[in-house]
Parts: C-alpha cells; structure tokens; sequence
C-alpha cells in the first residue's frame, strides 16, 4: 500500500495488540534523560488543498517555474504523452531491479530487451546493451570500448564540435590511461568538423575518433564522410547523440558507417529534472559486442518452447572477474528506461517522425525571424535539427540575464567556454514551442539588445 492510515483508533489496536496501554509505556524502555520533555514546534495539520496549494507558492520561487525555455545543450524540452506518465507510476516499475534470476525477472528482462530494440532500429546497428547511465559516461564508455577493440593504438581525436561536458568526462575517465586524446578543429563557417585537418591528424596510432551529431553548435555533420576518412586510417567513428530526437529523421549513424554509437535518452519521455537521472544508451557492430560494457539482453525459448528472455551477455564485475570486467561502474537503468519504451511505443514510428519533423519546421521560423533582428545572425552555415548558435550584438551574458527577468530562459550562453564565445548564444526550439513562444523570444532579442 502506498499509504497506510495511522488514526487514532488504529494506534489503540495497535497498542493493544502489544499488550499496551498508552504510548508513553510504548517508549518506556528509552532513558528519561533522552526522551524530550516539551512538544515540538510543528505547526497545525493542514488539508490536503492547502498543502498543494503551499508547495505550488513554494515552487513558484524557483527562477525558471513556468519559464518560456529555450535552453538545449544536452537537455530538451520535449512532449511526453501523459499515459507515460501514469503507468510509470506502477508500482512493479518502481521495484524493477538487477535481472539476476530470469524466472522471476521476465518482465525487467523484456522491458531491456526491448529497448534494446528500439536504439537499434533508431541507430542502425546491429547490437545495443542496456544499463549505462547517461550520455556523457556512454560516450566516455565507447572510447574505452573502442581502445580495448583496437589494441596496439593509443591516440583518441575529439572533435571540437563534442559536447564539452562530454569531452571532460573522457578526460576523467582516461586520466591514467596511456592514452594520448587530441581535438580536431571545427570550421569556422560551416560549424561542422574541419574533415581536411582530421585527415591530417590521422595516422596508425588512431583508436578512433569521436564526433556528435548533430554537433553541441546544433550543426547536422557528414557522418558518412567523416566515417570513410577515419576508416580509411583504420581509426573507429564513435558516434555521440545527445538530442536523440534526431535520430526519427537523420540517416542513421549505422547507415553512415560508424562503429560504435553512445549518447543520451532523456529524449524519449524523461522530463528534465533539473538534470537527472537521465538515461544513456550504447550500440555497435556485432563484431565488437564482446567489448561493450554492462549487460545485453536476449529472447530465447524455454523447454515448452515458449518465449522468455535471459541475460545473453554480461560483462561487468558482477558476473565475471574483476580484472576481465569491461565496466565497473554501470548497472540497471530499468525505470528511466521504461520511459522510454513507453514513450517510444506510444509516440510509434510515424509520431517520432512528426515530432521531429515538427522540431526542424519550428527551427526554420525561429531562423527565418532571428535574421530581421539587427544585430543577430546565424554563427554557422551548416544545416540545423532543433538547435542553433547565434551570433548577438552584444555579450551573451547580459542577453540572457535580461531575458530571466522577462521569465524567458533565452539559451546557453558559449562564453562560458571561453571568451572568444562572449557574444554567442545556443538556442533550442523544440516540438513544445507555439509560435507565440517563439515570437516573444524574439521581440524580448530585439528589446535587450537594442
């Protein structure tokens, strides 16, 4: 039961049935000099209106409550359907744990395999695992995964359009590792990866290199390009998604010629949360499946012939020894991943594709009228899903700070990733945005940088 009734009646029963008479006999045994000898300052009960209505006030304090947000940068806003929402909630979703015993766990075995399913359709490879945690650590996790596939070798190149959280993480992760990680310059007109100097930086000590699409400036790179050049040098392609929304209308990274893919979920009908938990997923070419990290789940057939479902590959430190582990620090992600499944299901093929397409019509008008904002213009020239760099009139930081006290969140101020950026702001619009949101961002654009 999620609530279980405590009244006065019920404490009688229950005292009774300890052969008691009082509650002060119940706490004899505690010490008098422990027990408080005044009642404590708590204020009167209220009804339950009331206490929704108190912690409503209470939530409208916080800066970005009901906020028009246009923030993005590894984090989106997007439609979940509200029976998502409700069958989240049961409570067998909630209890889902580490599949270890298959007879008892068919359903957390099923709900894995499933998504395993979908990242495969939606990537283009041919095997997915489940249970690493986020976007950044998958990714993190592919190059590991891609070094232990590439023995001999010992350089990583990161594109310089990677996420920067994403890239400080596989610095961390690699930190005391003989690995030598380098980044590849982004050009300066397109925003893609400058594919002429990558070929240049690529030789036989190149585990791989890691580029995300579309880019952390919002800029869809040529994957298919980028995957020939590494190839050709024997080098991995290590995909990285952090707006997996992309994913319903791009050509698939699998299509494209990457190895390995990695990126985050949250997507897929996991609310923003102030930033977690979110939900990373992995896949890869069956050639390199030995090498993933965390657990892969498979549809088998027991004695009777009937369809169950079993743990097919296990490779972290629970199941097999420490030292031989490809991971030691993933496990099961049953709940956030359950959304998604969800979500996925609900949403189905042509709903993705309408989402999605919705995300790239909303992006075009919100272009279409930032170019008649003087001042303001398009940082990049390549092609653009849902999110876009600005180049402003003014420092980014007094665009966004002014926007706040307007109860706009105008985007991701990049002069936070060094001053050269001061004056460039990242804009997400998603499928969630009216024309009407987007309208009052820009005259709020037009008025704080005048």
């Amino acid at each position: 039961m999620r609530f279980i009734p405590n009244n006065e009646r019920v404490q009688k029963e229950m005292l009774a049935e300890l052969g008691l008479t009082s509650m002060e006999q119940l706490f004899a045994s505690i010490p008098s000099e422990a027990r408080l000898d005044r009642a404590l300052a708590i204020a009167p009960g209220m009804a339950e209106a009331d206490q929704l209505e108190t912690f409503r006030a209470i939530a409208a304090k916080n800066k970005g409550a009901g906020a028009n947000s246009f923030l993005g940068a590894g984090s989106y806003d997007h439609f979940i359907p509200l029976t998502a929402d409700s069958l989240i909630q049961r409570a067998e979703f909630f209890t889902a744990y580490t599949p270890y015993q298959p007879e008892v766990s068919q359903g957390t075995l099923q709900s894995i395999f499933e998504f395993q399913s979908f990242v495969c359709h939606l990537t283009g490879m041919e095997v997915a695992n489940a249970s690493v945690y986020d976007g950044a650590s998958a990714t993190a996790e592919a190059v590991l995964m891609a070094d232990r596939a590439q023995r001999g070798r010992n350089k990583i190149i990161l594109a310089g359009s990677l996420h920067p959280n994403y890239q400080q993480v596989i610095r961390t992760y690699t930190a005391n590792l003989e690995l030598e990680l380098v980044e590849a310059p982004v050009e300066n007109a397109s925003g893609r990866l400058d594919a002429q100097a990558l070929a240049g930086m690529l030789d036989d000590s190149v585990i791989c290199v890691v580029v995300q699409q579309p880019n952390f400036f919002g800029v869809v790179e040529d994957l298919e390009s980028l995957a020939e050049t590494a190839h050709k040098a024997g080098a991995l392609l290590v995909t990285s998604i952090t707006e997996a929304m992309s994913l319903a209308v791009l050509k698939s990274p699998g299509d494209c010629g990457a190895d390995i893919v990695a990126g985050e979920a949250q997507s897929f009908g996991v609310p923003m949360y102030f930033g977690g938990p979110f939900l990373g997923f992995m896949a890869t070419k069956d050639a390199f499946k030995r090498q993933m990290p965390g657990r892969i789940a498979g549809q088998t057939v027991d004695e009777a012939g009937q369809r169950g479902y079993v743990l097919t590959l296990a490779t972290r430190e629970q199941h097999i020894r420490r030292e031989k582990a490809t991971s030691n620090i993933c496990t099961n992600q049953n709940l956030v991943m359950m959304m998604a499944v969800m979500y996925l299901t609900l949403m189905g093929r042509e709903g993705l594709k309408e989402a999605a397409g919705q995300n790239i019509a909303k992006m075009a008008y919100f272009k279409d009228q930032i170019s008649k904002v003087p001042g303001f213009s398009l940082r990049y020239s390549g092609p653009n899903f849902n999110e876009v760099t600005l180049t402003c009139p003014k420092p980014a930081a007094e665009i966004v700070a002014a926007c706040t006290k307007k109860n706009l969140l105008a985007g991701y101020d990049l002069g936070t990733l060094g001053e050269k950026s001061n004056q460039e702001l990242l804009v997400a619009v998603t499928e969630n945005k009216t024309r009407t949101q987007i309208d009052e961002l820009i005259n709020a654009l037009r008025e704080v940088s005048a």
